[in-house]
């Protein structure tokens, strides 16, 4: 899926992705991702040029500990409560 709409989501992964300590690599195998095409699908995903399906996203959002709420959230700030209420369930 090709994707130039502003989404906050490749920003967003981005974000999720450093405070976890995986490379790009490193998160797209624990997500099922051929070893080989990780590292490029990943940098796709997190350069806005293309956007993963929602089994995908799910299964990203769940490896980085994130709600997918969080994942598409404009706002920082709700961004940033989004997280906090997360850590708090």
């Amino acid at each position: 899926m090709k994707t130039n709409d502003e989404s906050p989501f490749p920003k967003r992964l981005k974000e999720a992705r450093k405070t976890k300590g995986l490379s790009q690599k490193q998160l797209g195998i624990l997500a099922g991702m051929d070893e080989f095409a990780a590292s490029a699908r990943m940098n796709q995903y997190e350069k806005g040029v293309h956007a993963p399906d929602f089994k995908t996203v799910k299964a990203l959002a769940d490896i980085l500990e994130v709600p997918t709420a969080y994942l598409y959230c404009i706002e920082d700030g709700l961004a940033e409560k989004i997280l906090t209420w997360s850590a708090n369930e």
